[in-house]
Protein backbone atom coordinates (compact mmCIF):
# COMPACT_ATOMS: atom_id res chain seq x y z
CA UNK A 1 0.00 0.00 0.00
CA UNK A 2 2.84 2.02 0.87
CA UNK A 3 4.48 2.01 -2.46
CA UNK A 4 1.18 2.50 -3.96
CA UNK A 5 0.95 6.25 -2.22
CA UNK A 6 4.21 6.61 -3.64
CA UNK A 7 3.56 5.59 -6.92
CA UNK A 8 1.14 8.54 -6.91
CA UNK A 9 3.25 11.27 -5.24
CA UNK A 10 5.28 10.56 -8.10
CA UNK A 11 2.89 10.67 -10.63
CA UNK A 12 2.20 14.05 -9.29
CA UNK A 13 5.75 15.25 -9.55
CA UNK A 14 5.58 13.89 -13.79
CA UNK A 15 2.64 15.57 -13.87
CA UNK A 16 3.43 18.84 -13.34
CA UNK A 17 7.21 18.79 -13.85
CA UNK A 18 6.88 17.40 -17.81
CA UNK A 19 5.03 20.30 -18.68
CA UNK A 20 6.65 23.15 -16.77
CA UNK A 21 9.84 24.32 -18.02
CA UNK A 22 11.33 23.41 -14.59
CA UNK A 23 12.84 19.93 -15.01
CA UNK A 24 11.42 16.87 -14.28
CA UNK A 25 14.71 15.13 -13.69
CA UNK A 26 15.57 17.70 -11.08
CA UNK A 27 12.52 16.82 -9.12
CA UNK A 28 12.50 13.19 -9.30
CA UNK A 29 15.99 12.92 -8.01
CA UNK A 30 14.91 14.70 -5.25
CA UNK A 31 11.76 12.52 -4.42
CA UNK A 32 13.33 9.45 -5.10
CA UNK A 33 15.91 10.47 -2.45
CA UNK A 34 12.97 9.90 0.18
CA UNK A 35 10.49 8.19 -1.50
CA UNK A 36 12.10 4.94 -2.37
CA UNK A 37 10.05 2.45 -4.51
CA UNK A 38 10.20 -1.07 -2.99
CA UNK A 39 11.33 -2.18 -6.55
CA UNK A 40 14.49 -3.25 -8.71
CA UNK A 41 17.02 -0.23 -10.16
CA UNK A 42 15.69 -1.42 -13.65
CA UNK A 43 11.92 -1.38 -12.86
CA UNK A 44 12.36 2.10 -11.27
CA UNK A 45 14.16 3.52 -14.59
CA UNK A 46 11.69 2.22 -16.59
CA UNK A 47 9.00 3.33 -14.35
CA UNK A 48 10.17 6.87 -14.74
CA UNK A 49 10.35 7.32 -18.31
CA UNK A 50 7.37 5.36 -18.99
CA UNK A 51 5.02 7.34 -17.13
CA UNK A 52 5.52 9.74 -19.48
CA UNK A 53 3.10 7.98 -21.98
CA UNK A 54 0.26 9.26 -19.60
CA UNK A 55 1.61 12.54 -19.99
CA UNK A 56 1.58 12.05 -23.60
CA UNK A 57 -1.95 11.21 -23.38
CA UNK A 58 -3.29 14.35 -21.64
CA UNK A 59 -1.28 16.05 -24.74
CA UNK A 60 -3.46 14.03 -26.79
CA UNK A 61 -6.58 14.82 -25.33
CA UNK A 62 -6.69 18.51 -25.35
CA UNK A 63 -5.04 19.14 -28.31
CA UNK A 64 -7.10 16.25 -30.45
CA UNK A 65 -9.16 18.72 -32.40
CA UNK A 66 -5.66 20.28 -33.55
CA UNK A 67 -3.87 17.01 -33.85
CA UNK A 68 -6.25 15.18 -36.02
CA UNK A 69 -6.52 15.79 -39.43
CA UNK A 70 -9.99 14.81 -39.92
CA UNK A 71 -13.59 15.89 -38.94
CA UNK A 72 -14.82 18.58 -36.70
CA UNK A 73 -15.92 20.37 -39.64
CA UNK A 74 -12.25 20.96 -41.18
CA UNK A 75 -11.72 22.24 -44.63
CA UNK A 76 -9.28 21.11 -46.99
CA UNK A 77 -7.06 23.58 -45.69
CA UNK A 78 -6.90 23.19 -42.54
CA UNK A 79 -6.71 19.45 -43.13
CA UNK A 80 -3.38 20.13 -45.09
CA UNK A 81 -2.20 22.57 -42.44
CA UNK A 82 -2.70 19.78 -39.58
CA UNK A 83 -0.56 17.51 -41.93
CA UNK A 84 1.86 20.12 -42.43
CA UNK A 85 1.76 20.49 -38.30
CA UNK A 86 2.69 16.61 -38.03
CA UNK A 87 5.62 17.16 -40.68
CA UNK A 88 6.89 19.90 -38.02
CA UNK A 89 6.39 17.73 -35.33
CA UNK A 90 8.65 15.20 -37.24
CA UNK A 91 11.47 17.21 -38.02
CA UNK A 92 11.57 18.52 -34.99
CA UNK A 93 11.89 15.56 -33.70
CA UNK A 94 14.67 14.27 -35.79
CA UNK A 95 17.63 15.62 -34.03
CA UNK A 96 16.89 14.65 -30.74
CA UNK A 97 15.66 11.23 -31.90
CA UNK A 98 19.26 10.50 -33.64
CA UNK A 99 21.29 11.39 -30.59
CA UNK A 100 18.96 9.95 -28.49
CA UNK A 101 18.98 6.40 -29.93
CA UNK A 102 22.88 6.47 -30.00
CA UNK A 103 24.12 8.04 -27.01
CA UNK A 104 20.91 7.53 -24.23
CA UNK A 105 23.10 5.02 -22.00
CA UNK A 106 26.26 6.96 -22.80
CA UNK A 107 24.44 10.16 -21.74
CA UNK A 108 23.13 8.45 -18.76
CA UNK A 109 26.52 7.08 -17.57
CA UNK A 110 27.94 10.58 -17.84
CA UNK A 111 25.08 13.02 -16.79
CA UNK A 112 22.48 11.48 -14.38
CA UNK A 113 23.88 12.45 -11.37
CA UNK A 114 22.89 15.41 -8.51
CA UNK A 115 24.99 18.00 -9.69
CA UNK A 116 25.01 18.27 -13.59
CA UNK A 117 21.01 18.19 -12.43
CA UNK A 118 21.81 21.50 -10.20
CA UNK A 119 23.98 23.20 -12.52
CA UNK A 120 21.60 22.51 -15.41
CA UNK A 121 18.43 24.06 -13.25
CA UNK A 122 20.75 27.28 -12.32
CA UNK A 123 22.21 27.56 -16.14
CA UNK A 124 18.85 27.39 -17.74
CA UNK A 125 17.34 29.33 -14.73
CA UNK A 126 19.29 32.63 -16.01
CA UNK A 127 18.53 31.86 -19.20
CA UNK A 128 15.40 31.99 -18.83
CA UNK A 129 15.44 35.38 -17.40
CA UNK A 130 18.48 36.52 -20.10
CA UNK A 131 15.95 35.68 -22.87
CA UNK A 132 12.94 37.42 -21.19
CA UNK A 133 15.12 40.68 -20.61
CA UNK A 134 16.37 40.52 -24.00
CA UNK A 135 12.51 39.63 -25.91
CA UNK A 136 10.94 42.96 -23.97
CA UNK A 137 11.44 45.04 -27.12
CA UNK A 138 11.45 42.26 -29.89
CA UNK A 139 8.91 41.69 -32.76
CA UNK A 140 7.12 38.60 -32.02
CA UNK A 141 7.06 36.96 -35.21
CA UNK A 142 5.40 33.51 -35.23
CA UNK A 143 2.10 33.59 -33.43
CA UNK A 144 0.67 30.35 -34.17
CA UNK A 145 1.97 26.97 -35.05
CA UNK A 146 0.91 26.91 -38.19
CA UNK A 147 3.08 29.62 -39.35
CA UNK A 148 6.27 27.66 -38.15
CA UNK A 149 8.90 27.06 -40.92
CA UNK A 150 10.27 23.97 -41.75
CA UNK A 151 14.28 25.54 -41.05
CA UNK A 152 12.68 26.69 -37.62
CA UNK A 153 11.03 23.47 -36.89
CA UNK A 154 14.59 22.17 -37.23
CA UNK A 155 16.26 24.55 -35.09
CA UNK A 156 13.82 24.17 -32.11
CA UNK A 157 14.47 20.29 -32.79
CA UNK A 158 18.46 21.40 -32.18
CA UNK A 159 17.63 23.23 -28.62
CA UNK A 160 15.67 19.47 -27.95
CA UNK A 161 18.87 17.54 -28.21
CA UNK A 162 19.84 19.93 -25.14
CA UNK A 163 17.61 18.16 -23.06
CA UNK A 164 19.25 15.07 -23.33
CA UNK A 165 21.35 15.89 -20.16
CA UNK A 166 19.32 15.69 -17.18
CA UNK A 167 18.05 19.05 -15.31
CA UNK A 168 18.19 20.85 -18.51
CA UNK A 169 14.05 19.77 -18.93
CA UNK A 170 12.70 19.05 -22.36
CA UNK A 171 10.22 21.75 -22.77
CA UNK A 172 12.61 23.95 -20.81
CA UNK A 173 14.99 23.40 -23.89
CA UNK A 174 12.51 24.01 -26.79
CA UNK A 175 10.73 26.87 -25.09
CA UNK A 176 13.50 29.00 -25.11
CA UNK A 177 14.53 27.71 -28.47
CA UNK A 178 11.23 29.12 -29.69
CA UNK A 179 11.32 32.25 -27.58
CA UNK A 180 14.83 33.06 -29.20
CA UNK A 181 13.61 32.19 -32.95
CA UNK A 182 10.76 34.67 -32.83
CA UNK A 183 7.85 32.61 -31.30
CA UNK A 184 5.50 33.78 -28.87
CA UNK A 185 5.04 32.40 -25.44
CA UNK A 186 1.98 30.04 -26.50
CA UNK A 187 3.17 29.17 -29.62
CA UNK A 188 6.78 28.09 -28.16
CA UNK A 189 4.95 26.23 -25.33
CA UNK A 190 1.86 24.44 -27.94
CA UNK A 191 4.71 23.07 -29.99
CA UNK A 192 7.05 21.91 -27.39
CA UNK A 193 4.04 20.00 -25.76
CA UNK A 194 3.65 18.66 -29.51
CA UNK A 195 6.79 17.25 -29.99
CA UNK A 196 6.71 15.25 -26.62
CA UNK A 197 4.49 13.25 -28.02
CA UNK A 198 6.95 11.34 -30.63
CA UNK A 199 10.17 12.10 -28.43
CA UNK A 200 8.47 10.64 -25.17
CA UNK A 201 6.26 7.89 -26.71
CA UNK A 202 9.89 6.31 -28.71
CA UNK A 203 12.02 6.84 -25.03
CA UNK A 204 8.89 4.93 -23.33
CA UNK A 205 9.23 2.58 -25.78
CA UNK A 206 12.95 1.99 -25.56
CA UNK A 207 12.82 1.34 -21.68
CA UNK A 208 9.82 -1.09 -22.27
CA UNK A 209 12.07 -3.28 -24.88
CA UNK A 210 15.09 -3.17 -22.27
CA UNK A 211 13.10 -3.76 -19.50
CA UNK A 212 11.00 -6.28 -20.87
CA UNK A 213 7.38 -6.67 -19.93
CA UNK A 214 7.27 -9.57 -17.53
CA UNK A 215 6.13 -7.76 -14.62
CA UNK A 216 4.96 -8.45 -11.27
CA UNK A 217 1.64 -7.98 -10.01
CA UNK A 218 3.14 -5.36 -7.76
CA UNK A 219 4.75 -3.76 -9.96
CA UNK A 220 2.00 -3.75 -12.51
CA UNK A 221 -0.25 -1.89 -10.26
CA UNK A 222 2.56 0.53 -9.29
CA UNK A 223 2.95 1.39 -13.12
CA UNK A 224 -0.68 1.74 -13.67
CA UNK A 225 -1.46 4.11 -10.47
CA UNK A 226 1.84 6.18 -11.56
CA UNK A 227 0.45 6.47 -15.21
CA UNK A 228 -3.28 7.35 -14.20
CA UNK A 229 -2.10 10.22 -11.70
CA UNK A 230 0.08 11.42 -14.34
CA UNK A 231 -2.55 11.95 -16.60
CA UNK A 232 -4.56 13.56 -14.12
CA UNK A 233 -2.06 15.81 -13.13
CA UNK A 234 -0.45 16.32 -17.35
CA UNK A 235 -3.90 17.84 -18.30
CA UNK A 236 -4.03 20.29 -15.50
CA UNK A 237 -0.54 21.47 -15.67
CA UNK A 238 -1.06 21.99 -19.55
CA UNK A 239 -3.68 24.18 -18.78
CA UNK A 240 -2.60 26.19 -16.00
CA UNK A 241 1.08 26.93 -18.42
CA UNK A 242 -1.33 28.13 -21.07
CA UNK A 243 -3.73 30.21 -19.35
CA UNK A 244 -0.43 31.77 -17.29
CA UNK A 245 1.52 33.21 -19.95
CA UNK A 246 -1.25 34.33 -21.62
CA UNK A 247 -0.49 37.15 -19.65
CA UNK A 248 2.70 36.37 -17.80
CA UNK A 249 6.29 35.29 -18.99
CA UNK A 250 9.05 32.75 -17.79
CA UNK A 251 10.85 34.66 -15.55
CA UNK A 252 9.17 33.07 -12.69
CA UNK A 253 10.27 29.88 -14.10
CA UNK A 254 13.55 30.98 -14.21
CA UNK A 255 13.92 32.28 -10.39
CA UNK A 256 12.51 28.90 -9.32
CA UNK A 257 15.12 26.37 -11.49
CA UNK A 258 17.81 29.26 -9.90
CA UNK A 259 16.24 27.87 -6.24
CA UNK A 260 15.46 24.22 -7.02
CA UNK A 261 19.41 24.00 -8.23
CA UNK A 262 20.72 25.79 -4.91
CA UNK A 263 18.57 23.05 -2.87
CA UNK A 264 19.85 20.42 -4.84
CA UNK A 265 23.81 21.12 -4.51
CA UNK A 266 23.60 22.29 -0.40
CA UNK A 267 21.03 18.62 -0.07
CA UNK A 268 24.17 16.56 -1.44
CA UNK A 269 26.66 17.84 -0.10
CA UNK A 270 25.55 18.01 3.61
CA UNK A 271 23.44 14.41 3.04
CA UNK A 272 27.66 13.26 2.23
CA UNK A 273 29.49 15.40 4.53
Amino acid sequence: MLDIIKSVILGIVQGITEWLPISSTGHMILVDEFLNLNVSEEFMSMFLVVIQLASILAVALIFFKKLFPWGFGKTKKETKETFNLWLLIIIGCIPAGIIGILFDDKIDELFFNPWTVAIMLIVYGILFIIVENWRKNKKVEVKTVYEITYKTALLIGLFQVLSLIPGTSRSGATILGGLILGLDRKTAASFTFFLAIPVMAGASLLKLMKFGLEFSQTELIILIVGMITAFIVSIFAIKFLLSYIRKNDFKIFGYYRIILGVIVILYFLLSRS
